[in-house]
Parts: structure tokens; C-alpha cells; sequence
């Protein structure tokens, strides 16, 4: 079953995911490009449940260690939040919590698969 990806904007219009991803080095955005077409696959590889929230992380082991942050809506669909590199991880989580909180505010509850 192929899932689809959506991505979280803000209110003003910014992709935080597509900012990231730009600021790449284009060979890593290859190699990340190359990771969600697997996702879409429903192929998650390397990820996990972050701790005390409700989004998870896509890891990769390669560049600086990126990561994608991201949620569940539905069999079919994954909410894009944010990116960032190992380093930086604890800041951008923090910060996609607040992303996923709005999203959530700003759409129906029924589109959360809760």
C-alpha cells in the first residue's frame, strides 16, 4: 500500500520540512529523497516513537545524521514536520511538537488518527 506525504505549513505559508531539505547539500538530498520513496512504500527503515510526544523520527545514518520528524494520520498518509541533523535534534523536536500542535488546531479532528 503506497502512503502519501503531506507536509505541515505554518500559518505565513513556510514548509519548515522544505526548508530543510533545500539547505541540503543536493547528493544528500538525493540520498533523503531517496528514504521517503521507501517511506512511501510503507518501508519505514531505521525510525522510532519519540519519547513524551506523539511524533516519531526518521533516522539516517549517513551525511550528519538527518532526521525527518513526522506523524501517522492514517494508513495512508504521513504528516511531514520538520527535518534536522543529529546535532540540532533536540531543537527541531521541540519545535515540531509545536508545528504538530497547530496543525492540529487548525484541522479537523477527525483528519488525527488518534
Amino acid at each position: 500500500m503506497e502512503k502519501e506525504i503531506k507536509y505541515y505549513y505554518t500559518t505565513d505559508g513556510k514548509c519548515p520540512y522544505a526548508e530543510w531539505f533545500d539547505s541540503l547539500d543536493p547528493s544528500m538530498q538525493i540520498r533523503v529523497a531517496k528514504r521517503v520513496d521507501k517511506l512511501k512504500d510503507g518501508l519505514y527503515g531505521d525510525h522510532k516513537q519519540l519519547q513524551k510526544s506523539r511524533l516519531s523520527e526518521l533516522r539516517m545514518d549517513f551525511g550528519k545524521g538527518y532526521r525527518i520528524y513526522y506523524y501517522d494520520l492514517e494508513t495512508t498518509l504521513v504528516l511531514f514536520l520538520a527535518g534536522s541533523e543529529k546535532k540540532d535534534q533536540k531543537k527541531v523536536i521541540q519545535q515540531a511538537n509545536k508545528y504538530f500542535s497547530d496543525y492540529i488546531e487548525r484541522t479537523a479532528e477527525d483528519d488525527i488518527n488518534a
